[in-house]
């Protein structure tokens, strides 16, 4: 899967990033960390950050929501998915 987001359950952040990338039509891997320690450290070993969500698209780091709705501000998002592979709408 071109795009990875760590996300727990109840995090409006994480429930945001992934209402932006479904309303794209962009299908992306889910992990959920939620007391789930291995996965947590996982994440915090790949991203550096221990905060959700952690996004991936393809092998670029985007970093959390805020840093995910900057991209798409900026008309940068599309481009990025298109070059993951996946299709923006």
């Amino acid at each position: 899967m071109s795009v990875v987001i760590y996300t727990t359950r109840f995090c409006p952040y994480c429930i945001r990033a992934k209402n932006l990338l479904q309303s794209k039509g962009v299908q992306f891997q889910e992990i959920p960390v939620d007391g789930n320690y291995p996965l947590r450290q996982e994440m915090m070993r790949k991203s550096g950050q221990s905060t959700v969500p952690q996004i991936w698209i393809g092998d670029l780091h985007v970093g959390g929501c805020d840093d995910l709705y900057d991209l798409e501000r900026a008309g940068e998002l599309d481009a990025m998915l298109v070059d993951a592979g996946q299709r923006a709408v």
